[in-house]
């Protein structure tokens, strides 16, 4: 299988080279930087490229860029620590050109695969300090996600436990408007850039979180829509591995479930959505009660019944009288559908809702209200009690890799 080699002028090339041609491997091309080995990457002809590993650009989307048309990309020289977490398969070292032949073949003899989702019985038991992942996820409509999501996160945090909300809306999220956070600079997108170069750790990612309420930190949201292809597929995987260690996480989503891929760029703008759908522990289903609302719902317990094999409660905002039907009405319309961990029914309180908008405040911080009382009933049903034991799922849409045989 012929190579790509992107050295930047390395002193380690020339030996590399004269090792590769004495193994019989053919060297099909020496890259002048990042963009001329992705672009003959793409040709689809070779399985390897030899980089190094203090090539500029290199960074975890070149990677998967390569991974998506199955090429492996070994690095010579660098932080091998920094590099394993780019997705590099191996780091060899500069000083032992000679080395690389093996190298080479030991890459291709690797299975790229995109693991599969594991069956629901392979949840697994994890230790009692790591957080539990809250999705909270609503369809188009404005059914209240970002208020009940904020209310959810507030009503844990009151309750003594650390908690981390995250704004994962890629269509632009409303959370640091609802919480009268007014930094314009995105916590999500410099988390996305430290993940993209390896860098994101605990301290890092402590400069990306704000606190609004003490026990309640929040990870804001896109400042505009069409940022969202910063934030690559991966990112919020690696977001919500590092927020569990913090404490217990609430993710308010976007409304579309559609794995709708750019074809110019295999890229899918609602993969923030679906990326934390795969990785909750519970999923909070939104819907609003009147008749556009509840079918809405309908096609998203659908959706949801295939896309997350975790506990779903469902939530009906803004129940009121007028509408003419009783909550076991309701129930039974969403028991045909699912059969959720709960159903919470939330009355129309615009009153305290407005109040909360207006102040910036979360519905719990804005005093007793109706509104309130039904976001502590929905904590009950999906985050219990305070100190429960914590499982975290260890399902998922699969993270690409290399397997060896």
């Amino acid at each position: 299988m012929p190579v790509l080699v992107a050295a930047a002028g390395e002193t380690w090339e020339a030996p590399a080279l004269r090792a590769l041609a004495e193994a019989s491997v053919v060297v099909l091309k020496r890259c002048v930087d990042l963009t001329d080995l992705l672009a003959s990457a793409s040709a689809g002809t070779v399985g390897v490229v030899l980089v190094s590993g203090e090539l500029a650009g290199l960074d975890a989307d070149a990677v998967m860029q390569l991974l998506r048309v199955d090429v492996r990309c070994v690095a010579v020289g660098g932080d091998a620590e920094v590099l394993g977490r780019l997705g590099v398969v191996e780091v060899h070292p500069a000083d032992d050109p000679a080395g690389l032949p093996e190298v080479v073949r030991r890459a291709v003899r690797q299975d790229l695969v995109l693991d599969p989702d594991p069956e629901p019985e392979s949840r697994l038991e994890v230790r009692a300090d790591r957080g539990r992942t809250v999705v909270v996820h609503g369809p188009a409509g404005a059914p209240g996600r970002t208020l009940l999501a904020t209310g959810l996160a507030a009503e844990h945090a009151r309750r003594g436990a650390p908690t981390v909300l995250v704004d994962a809306d890629p269509h632009g999220g409303a959370v640091a408007q609802h919480l009268g956070v007014l930094d314009e600079v995105s916590g999500l997108l410099a988390a996305a850039r430290l993940v993209n170069a390896g860098g994101l750790d605990a301290r890092s990612f402590a400069r990306c979180r704000r606190e609004v309420v003490p026990g309640l930190e929040v990870l804001t949201g896109l400042p505009r829509p069409d940022r969202w292809v910063e934030a690559r597929p991966g990112v919020l995987d690696a977001v919500l591995e590092r927020a569990g260690e913090v404490g217990d996480v609430v993710v308010d989503t976007g409304f579309s479930l559609e794995d709708d891929a750019d074809l110019g760029r295999g890229l899918v703008r609602n993969q923030l959505t679906l990326d934390a759908v795969a990785a909750a522990d519970h999923v909070v289903a939104v819907g609003t009660a009147e008749p556009v609302g509840l079918a809405r719902l309908a096609r998203t317990l659908v959706d949801l019944r295939d896309l997350a094999p975790v506990p779903v409660t469902v939530v009906v905002n803004r129940m009121r009288d007028s509408l003419g039907w009783s909550r076991r009405d309701i129930l039974g319309m969403v028991e045909g559908y699912v059969r959720p961990a709960g159903v919470v029914f939330v009355p129309d309180d615009r009153a305290a809702a407005d109040r909360a908008l207006v102040a910036g405040r979360s519905v719990v911080e804005a005093g007793a209200s109706p509104l309130a009382a039904a976001v502590a009933e929905l904590h009950d049903v999906v985050l219990g009690d305070v100190g429960d034991p914590v499982r975290r799922s260890s399902a998922g849409r699969g993270r690409w890799r290399c397997r060896r045989p």
